[in-house]
């Protein structure tokens, strides 16, 4: 996965950033917070977790089935470029 490599570092400080929420909540429970500011932090988990995996659903696309942008076929590159939007759209 060329790709991935190429943005390493912006996907590691990603997952960096999601393992701080998770100890957040980790904390969150430890501490007896409330239940509601525990579940508020797991749903902060789940967004940046849905968006780390939006990024890599829409990398591995345009990479290794169709890039919108170079594809000659009108109709694959509108297909392509409506699946990127629908994946964005479901898991924001």
């Amino acid at each position: 996965m060329s790709h991935t490599i190429k943005n390493k570092s912006r996907l590691v400080g990603r997952i960096r950033r999601i393992k701080g929420q998770i100890e957040a909540v980790e904390r969150a429970l430890e501490s007896e917070l409330g239940c509601a500011d525990v579940l508020m932090l797991v749903a902060s988990v789940r967004g940046a977790v849905n968006g780390l995996t939006a990024e890599l659903l829409e990398d591995h696309i345009r990479h290794h089935v169709v890039d919108p942008a170079h594809e000659k076929d009108p109709e694959k590159a509108q297909g392509a470029a409506d699946l990127i939007d629908v994946v964005r759209t479901y898991l924001k």
